[in-house]
Formats: C-alpha cells, sequence, structure tokens
C-alpha cells in the first residue's frame, strides 16, 4: 500500500471511528433520557477514546455498554453539575447581553468563566477515566493543572473552538462527527499530556 492510500486509509478509519463513537454517544444519551444519559455516555466515550488512543481493539457498542453501566452513578455525578453551570453561565451572558452596554463587565465575567470552565472540563473528563481518582478530588486537580499547563489549556481551547466552528458552519457534520471528534481530539491530546507531566515528575524524582 503506497504512502498515500495508507494515509487516506487511516484518515478514513478515523471518521468512522470519530462517527460511530458519536453515534453511541447520542444513542445512550437519549436512551437515559437525557438527563439520566449525557452523563454516563459521557464518559463511557471518553474511556472508548482512551482505549483507542492506548490501541486497543474492541468492538464499539458493547464496549460503551459496559462502560456506559459501570459509569451511570459517577458520570451523572461529574457531568451533570458542569452542564448545569455551563448552561446558567451562557443563560447569564444573553440575559446582560440585553441589558446593552451597562451590563459589559458582568457580560465579559460570564463570558471568561464560561470559557473557564470549558478548559477545565476539557482537562477533567480525560482525567476521570484515565486517573483513579475521587470525585471530590477531580474538579481540584483539573483546575491545578488548567493553571499549571497554560500553553495546554490553550490548545484545547483552540480545539474546542475549532470543532465548535466547523459544527456551526457545517451541520451536518456537527450532527455526525463533532461529539465523537472532540471527545477524541481531547482524549488523544490529554492522554499526551498526561505522559509528559509523567515523565517530568518521575525525571524529578529521580534527580
Amino acid at each position: 500500500m503506497s504512502g498515500w492510500s495508507l494515509r487516506l486509509y487511516e484518515v478514513a478509519d478515523e471518521l468512522i471511528w470519530t462517527a460511530k463513537l458519536n453515534a453511541a454517544w447520542i444513542g445512550f444519551t437519549l436512551l437515559g433520557g437525557v438527563a439520566l444519559g449525557i452523563g454516563p455516555a459521557t464518559l463511557a466515550a471518553y474511556d472508548l477514546a482512551r482505549r483507542r488512543v492506548s490501541h486497543e481493539s474492541f468492538h464499539v457498542l458493547p464496549a460503551f455498554q459496559t462502560a456506559f453501566r459501570r459509569e451511570f452513578r459517577r458520570g451523572t455525578v461529574v457531568v451533570l453539575p458542569l452542564l448545569v453551570a455551563g448552561i446558567v453561565l451562557i443563560g447569564n451572558y444573553l440575559y446582560f447581553a440585553a441589558l446593552g452596554s451597562s451590563a459589559s463587565l458582568p457580560r465579559l465575567a460570564c463570558f471568561v468563566a464560561f470559557f473557564g470552565l470549558a478548559v477545565i472540563s476539557a482537562w477533567l473528563l480525560p482525567m476521570a477515566v484515565h486517573y483513579d481518582l475521587r470525585l471530590r478530588d477531580l474538579l481540584p486537580k483539573a483546575s491545578l493543572v488548567a493553571l499549571a499547563r497554560p500553553a495546554s489549556s490553550v490548545v484545547l481551547l483552540f480545539v474546542l473552538v475549532a470543532v465548535g466552528f466547523v459544527a456551526g458552519t457545517v451541520p451536518v457534520l456537527g450532527l455526525l462527527l463533532a461529539v465523537g471528534g472532540w471527545i477524541q481530539l481531547d482524549s488523544w491530546l490529554c492522554q499526551r499530556f498526561f505522559a509528559e507531566n509523567e515523565a517530568r515528575l518521575h525525571l524529578k524524582g529521580n534527580s
């Protein structure tokens, strides 16, 4: 197989995988009635994305179903508060925007807080399936990492905005690939960031 053929195959394979992950996330979110499905579906998707990055071989549907059941409670506790906080910040932003220039400062505060929440979530969700951490430790540790690694946080935010832009520009791609694509990219990047951090800590321990 030639170099170009191999690259095309790899791209097609990644797109098919992303579409499967996206479809599984949508399906299991709906299966849980959205409110009770989105949390475990999200952690299940991150778990499968982590396994994909690690080059594990598995069938998507049974693996997703197993992860969904396992993460039902934890996924709800982890994801729903983040989702509610995001919705509240968006609602506040729109409210202050409707007030005009007199509410520019609170509007800016909501804007900054929303993207801060997005960055912390981008660290927290891969961390939840990569490390064996207690629920109460996830938010503090994700917040600390987001602040300690600003360059990596900017990369995650840029990728998130790019995925959101593509999804908004091409709605069909957004429906078929957006969530799965973001979860896979977020997992891929964070796995590398985690490995770099662990290697640095290991070197410090040996120094």
